[in-house]
């Protein structure tokens, strides 16, 4: 087994870490005061934890010029989803045992949970074509379609930030980290622009 597939179960286990966490405190009922915050903060903070790792393993291959890092992509993208999907059920289930009405209200009435909404669903077509044989299909909308992961990472920081009453720190420590991404990706898309315009042949059309 390479260095690379020992590193990749140990990412894969460290993302299932909180799920099984969460398993466990519920059969020990090893739980806070109030165990619905308990779990609607775990599975958000998670989810948002992994939204950010995925944007960042593009970056961090450009830097370090290991192709191997794309391949853990998919799996933290998925795990994102997985734990955006768990947040969202503590929502349904058990704020509002499936009250539709009462969530319908809840997502026009209160910003950050449509901000919350909006995020979940730009999530769900990423998810559901991040398969090899979907990512053939679409071709090159594939790479656009999947640009709303940006979008994602941006609702699901302001979604945080507006969940908090006092404490600020981590939303602007997500919010740094999100900056910091879109200056890198700008930084290489100019750096791409300016070396295919300097390799560009001196006649050939705009």
């Amino acid at each position: 087994m390479t260095r690379f597939a020992v590193f990749r179960r140990v990412v894969f286990a460290a993302a299932l870490t909180p799920a099984a966490a969460l398993v466990y405190w519920t059969f020990t009922g090893d739980f806070t005061a109030n165990p619905i915050d308990f779990i609607t903060d775990t599975t958000g903070t998670t989810a948002l934890t992994l939204l950010v790792f995925t944007l960042t393993v593009t970056p961090l291959r450009r830097v370090t010029g290991r192709n191997e890092l794309i391949r853990l992509r998919r799996m933290l993208g998925l795990f994102a989803f997985f734990y955006a999907c768990l947040h969202m059920l503590t929502w349904v289930v058990l704020d509002w045992f499936f009250d539709v009405a009462s969530m319908a209200a809840d997502v026009v009435d209160r910003p950050f949970i449509t901000l919350g909404m909006t995020t979940f669903l730009l999530l769900v077509p990423l998810a559901l074509t991040s398969t090899a044989g979907m990512i053939r299909r679409l071709g090159r909308r594939w790479q656009q379609l999947h640009r709303l992961v940006y979008v994602a990472g941006v609702t699901a920081v302001i979604h945080s930030w507006w969940v908090v009453k006092a404490d600020f720190r981590q939303p602007r420590l997500w919010a740094l980290a999100l900056c910091v991404l879109f200056g890198f990706r700008a930084w290489w898309a100019l750096q791409s622009r300016s070396g295919s315009t300097r390799t560009r042949p001196a006649f050939q059309n705009s």
